[in-house]
């Protein structure tokens, strides 16, 4: 992984990037539309890493179909963390608002408060989890389609292959998110060129990993 400091470097290198990363920004302000083609133009890059090619692909819409399919693997797995946070959060409301105009019950108080607090921790250690598994997640998606991304068995087992690798790949990716929401914190219109220049940088984390992932022996 020695390789993966240059993801914040790497996008630069092609002669035509502001072009590419401010218009795939404008593309990617379209509601879902612009995120899904977002995802299939980070698998574009993949590909072209992979082929040793350190230009971004062109700026366009032709990487919709192939976002779809990682954009499907996401939903499901965010939507099912969020309906077991859902699970959890809602009957602490109720007993919190049942407590509000009744008798205050001490012991119901507390459990609400501990439900609360474990929607937190299931919800939080939910998300980290996700993220460090992203890049098995991607390349199961990239080589398998929707199926790839829900072989939760092949995900983990390379995941698991090298623990250091995904450790690293993960904060990498963390790091990649915050610079992504970056532009909003700043300044709304610096969203255009932060969230594509996040992507890229997914991209070269993910084939990184790859990599590690390859020539990390299995046992």
């Amino acid at each position: 992984m020695e390789r993966i400091g240059d993801a914040f470097g790497w996008p630069f290198r092609d002669p035509d990037w502001l072009n590419k990363i401010l218009i795939m920004g404008l593309i990617q302000l379209i509601p879902i539309v612009g995120g899904i083609n977002g995802l299939g133009w980070m698998l574009a890059t993949l590909d072209r890493l992979r082929a040793g090619d350190e230009k971004l692909p062109p700026a366009n819409f032709d990487y919709l179909a192939r976002g779809v399919q990682l954009f499907v693997v996401y939903l499901v797995y965010y939507l099912g963390l969020a309906v077991v946070g859902t699970v959890l959060y809602v009957p602490a409301v109720v007993v919190l608002a049942q407590q509000g105009h009744d008798a205050p019950n001490g012991l119901l108080v507390v459990v609400a408060f501990a439900l609360m607090l474990l929607t937190f921790s299931v919800v939080t250690i939910g998300s980290l989890a996700l993220t460090f598994a992203m890049p098995s997640i991607v390349l199961g998606v990239d080589h398998g389609g929707i199926a790839g991304g829900f072989h939760v068995e092949a995900i983990f087992r390379r995941a698991r292959s090298s623990p250091l690798n995904t450790l690293i790949a993960g904060l990498m990716l963390i790091a990649a998110g915050f610079i992504g929401q970056l532009g909003a914190f700043a300044c709304f219109i610096g969203v255009v060129f932060t969230t594509v220049y996040a992507l890229a940088m997914q991209a070269w984390i993910i084939r990184s990993f790859e990599i590690g992932s390859t020539t990390t022996p299995t046992k």
